[in-house]
């Protein structure tokens, strides 16, 4: 089970539109907030962001195959002898008013669903059925969660009765002047030098959906970026941060080194 609580520090995060006044709005009404967009692209960094911005503990959950109902809920459990009841992070989210991020829900088991339907309704509520409790959200509870549907197929998707329950931020890529910014600020590396990477980026994920399956993402430049602040050459770095995490193809990796030289060139 993957989940953690933050602190109170607050991550770096560029806004690009008006989608930290939608969070904040949107927590303040009580309404949960469904993110929308590709990998590595900035939703979780987002999440993170408002969340310490507004002083509000967050529980974390990267959701998987095997993610249960019961992993977010809790389950009774064998300690010193005894059997005692262990609250799940959307059971302590909802007991402590804090925000509970499930980051990739649709990846979760169908169950999962099921158990949110009624915090995301006038009801907010969570049933707990193995201890017999009804607990009500206090105002400060926030369900916030997130999705990519680029790659999602009809087994891997949010029904639309599930959808029209959130409010809805539609996530990209940041323009190339936010993300050279962004990039810089993350690694350290001058922006001059993270303006090639950048516009590298715009080409490799211009290919996305016919050679590959996404392009690369604002995550990958950050590692690349950080690689040749540390003294590594370009092509090196490309190769481990950029090359390998997209394609197992060898014809695909070889056009991207190809682009990546004419890029460089």
């Amino acid at each position: 089970m993957n989940a953690i609580v933050r602190d109170a520090t607050v991550p770096f995060y560029k806004p690009v539109g008006n989608e930290c006044a939608l969070f904040e709005a949107a927590s303040a009404k009580g309404l949960p907030l469904l993110l929308k967009g590709p990998t590595g692209c900035g939703k979780t960094r987002f999440v993170e962001h408002m969340a310490a911005r507004m002083g509000r503990k967050l529980y974390t959950v990267a959701c998987h195959d095997d993610l249960s109902a019961a992993d977010l809920i809790g389950r009774y459990l064998l300690k010193g002898g005894a059997t005692e009841w262990v609250d799940g992070p959307l059971t302590r989210a909802v007991r402590e008013g804090a925000i509970c991020y499930l980051d990739e829900v649709v990846e979760a088991r169908k169950d999962v669903t099921v158990v949110l339907h009624p915090l995301t309704d006038n009801r907010r509520t969570l049933m707990i059925d193995r201890t017999g409790e009804e607990l009500v959200a206090p105002p400060g509870f926030m369900l916030v969660a997130s999705y990519n549907p680029g790659y999602q197929n009809i087994l891997k998707r949010l029904k639309p009765s599930t959808r029209q329950r959130f409010l809805s931020i539609g996530f990209t890529f940041p323009d190339p002047v936010t993300e050279t910014a962004v990039v810089a600020r993350e690694s350290g590396l001058s922006e001059a030098r993270v303006a090639p990477l950048v516009r590298l980026a715009g080409h490799v994920r211009a290919l996305s959906g016919m050679d590959l399956e996404e392009g690369v993402s604002t995550r990958l430049l950050v590692y690349a970026a950080s690689l040749m602040a540390g003294g590594m050459s370009v092509e090196q770095a490309l190769e481990a941060a950029v090359i390998e995490p997209l394609t197992d193809e060898p014809d695909v990796a070889q056009a991207l080194r190809d682009l990546i030289a004419t890029v460089y060139g």
